[in-house]
């Protein structure tokens, strides 16, 4: 028996390895289209592949994953995060967790993961061809394999291409976790800043997100930014990413809670200079630039009026900005959409609806699925878990 596993990234090498160790006879073979394999894996995490989350942040799971919630739900029962924890560690690759749930390799280096894949992909027998082109029906004949999986990740260009091509069922694919273009020259002077609990959502939709917030000299970025272009991508991408975003400075509190704060504060030193007085322990540029927008900056706090107190808290809880752009985030190359979660079999993973090719063992792992999460090693852990299903599928076939 052989399988062809189309895609040498996260989901393609995982469910090689787990595959070959569920039917050793098995021959697997990984088709990888560029000269090297697991080149997202190596930059994800910012070089450190946060490869899981502790699932500890509260978030209800439809939260995490706007797409495929349901179903992830039972599949992560199947293969969860403390499952991806006890494989990694038990093949020597220590995780470390940090406070905000991320897990990534003790060694704090992807190569900790890509080098694990190798030796257990050589250990095992897996055949590895790279610069093959396997969607290419003149250079690779899939039908020569007792099982196909698709893993290429993210639905474009010939990927695209070639499952339409096939009569794939597919949600058509627009990008996700990408950051925000604002034009706006003095929030532009204020790049490198990070407010460390910012509340972001789109105004006239349920779409918000809550964490850390970086200001860049292009716009907004941060995991609340990504989370929330992760959650309106969709809605984001056929409005030609622009929209107005709505910024909470101050870790959601809301604007009558501010000003009952502001004016204890206030009338307490009325001598002070509001410049001085930072509230929630905002940045002073943040803070400076808050001020000018309300034209406080240079008074006393005893010179602030009801009416500007009640503004200044408004523009703390509920700030807005014009959303003119995505900007691609380095680390982050995720889709929203991909092959349609009712044309796959729940358990296995394998396509169920009719296609233009005869293959007839056809199945889906990974991004390429129109599953899809926010930052924080929820996709890689999607892959896992998917790559895992698909191997015991075939196994079991």
């Amino acid at each position: 028996m052989k399988t062809a596993i189309v895609g040498g990234g996260a989901a393609g090498f995982f469910l090689a390895i787990t595959l070959k160790e569920l039917c050793p006879k098995m021959h697997v073979c990984i088709l990888e289209r560029q000269r090297r394999v697991l080149a997202k894996v190596e930059i994800t995490g910012g070089g450190r592949c946060n490869c899981t989350n502790t699932f500890q942040s509260g978030l209800d799971l439809q939260h995490i994953y706007p797409r495929g919630h349901r179903l992830l739900k039972g599949w992560l029962r199947a293969f969860s995060h403390e499952d991806a924890i006890r494989w990694f560690e038990s093949r020597g690759v220590p995780l470390v967790a940090q406070e905000d749930g991320c897990i990534f390799p003790e060694a704090q280096d992807s190569h900790a993961i890509i080098n694990l894949f190798l030796r257990e992909c050589h250990k095992l027998g897996v055949e590895i061809r790279t610069g093959t082109d396997a969607l290419d029906a003149s250079r690779v004949d899939l039908t020569q394999y007792d099982h196909v999986c698709i893993c290429t990740g993210g639905l474009h260009g010939q990927v695209l291409h070639t499952l339409q091509q096939w009569g794939v069922r597919l949600t058509n694919p627009v990008p996700s976790l990408f950051t925000f273009h604002i034009t706006d020259p003095a929030l532009q002077q204020l790049m490198g800043t990070v407010v460390e609990d910012a509340v972001c959502s789109l105004p006239g939709t349920k779409f918000k997100a809550q964490g850390p917030l970086l200001i860049t000299h292009w716009g907004m970025s941060g995991p609340a930014i990504l989370k929330l272009s992760s959650r309106g991508a969709r809605l984001l991408a056929e409005n030609q990413y622009h929209a107005t975003l709505a910024v909470n400075w101050v870790g959601g509190r809301t604007a009558e809670e501010v000003a009952a704060h502001l004016q204890e504060t206030f009338s307490r030193q009325t001598a002070r200079l509001i410049d001085n007085v930072r509230p929630y322990d905002l940045q002073n540029r943040l803070w400076d630039y808050l001020l000018d927008k309300v034209g406080l900056r240079g008074r006393r706090c005893g010179e602030a009026g009801r009416k500007q107190l009640n503004r200044l808290a408004e523009l703390l809880t509920h700030d807005q900005y014009t959303i003119q752009g995505r900007w691609h985030h380095k680390e982050e190359f995720v889709t929203c959409g991909g092959v349609e979660l009712s044309a796959i079999d729940r358990k296995t993973l394998r396509y169920t609806a009719p296609l233009n090719v005869p293959i007839t063992n056809l199945y889906f792992a990974g991004e390429v699925l129109d599953v899809d999460g926010i930052t924080g090693g929820y996709n890689l852990q999607a892959a896992w878990t998917t790559a895992t299903l698909v191997a015991r599928g075939i196994c079991n076939s």
